[in-house]
């Protein structure tokens, strides 16, 4: 139970400041006397969300593994690093949570306008149609659940995993949000569009479904390329016995 509380935890602090400095860097830019670039507002939601991750990686990390997203929960089952039961268990911890941290950001904003809701078409900065939107997300999401088992695979990396997985999240926004917003995380997406409602929730379908199917596909691939090293690795104890018989 304290796994499935840890995951609710940091996926409510990822939506609360991740969406959060999205809402508050584009409206105070957007009242800023002096023209800014919409470069400048990108990097700072880019750096909320990666920093988000890198808090909480270094806060419930040893707890739960800090996944705080469904698709990172896909990628572990489908490579076989947690059990069903623990996915269903993460997965309602998660979404619970993003719907807990877009409340917050309702209480804190005064209204559920602006949540930072992921979006395509008109909701998109570059007008992303439907197809573009799901081959975004699946790729952005493929790229950093196949970074996320690549990190964590080895013992000695544990102390610089938070920092790799958060620097991934923040370069997979800066290239995502002018197209979708960024999701990756439908946990993430399905809390700000449940409460702000409209078009953010008549879409919010696509960024559930990709990103799993993107995390489903990049725990297929890290398993077939590191299969390879995991032979190698039993093969050599073997060679070295022959040389000494």
């Amino acid at each position: 139970m304290k796994k499935y509380l840890a995951e609710f935890i940091g996926t409510a602090v990822l939506v609360t400041f991740g969406c959060g400095s999205a809402v508050a860097a584009n409206t105070l830019l957007a009242n800023a006397i002096q023209p800014v670039p919409l470069a400048f507002s990108t990097l700072l939601i880019a750096f909320a969300f990666g920093l988000s991750i890198v808090a909480m990686a270094y806060s419930i990390g040893n707890v739960s593994g800090c996944h705080i997203n469904p698709a990172v929960s896909m990628g572990m089952l489908v490579a076989g690093k947690i059990s069903g039961k623990d996915f269903i268990g993460y997965v309602v911890a998660q979404f619970l949570g993003g719907i807990a941290g877009a409340a917050l950001l309702c209480v804190f904003f005064g209204s559920n306008a602006s949540l930072g809701a992921n979006g395509y078409g008109e909701a998109s900065a570059l007008g992303t149609s439907l197809g573009q939107a799901l081959l975004v997300e699946i790729v952005l999401t493929f790229v950093f659940v196949l970074a996320i088992l690549g990190v964590t695979s080895k013992v000695e990396n544990s102390s610089v995993a938070g920092l790799v997985i958060g620097l991934t999240l923040t370069l997979i926004h800066i290239l995502g949000i002018p197209f979708t917003g960024t999701s990756v995380n439908p946990a993430r997406s399905f809390g700000p569009a449940l409460l702000s409602g409209g078009l953010a929730l008549s879409q919010v379908w696509v960024f559930i479904v990709a990103p799993l199917v993107g995390g489903a596909l990049a725990a297929l691939v890290y398993k077939f390329i590191s299969s390879g090293d995991k032979t190698k690795e039993t093969e050599k104890p073997k060679a070295k016995a022959k040389t000494k018989a």
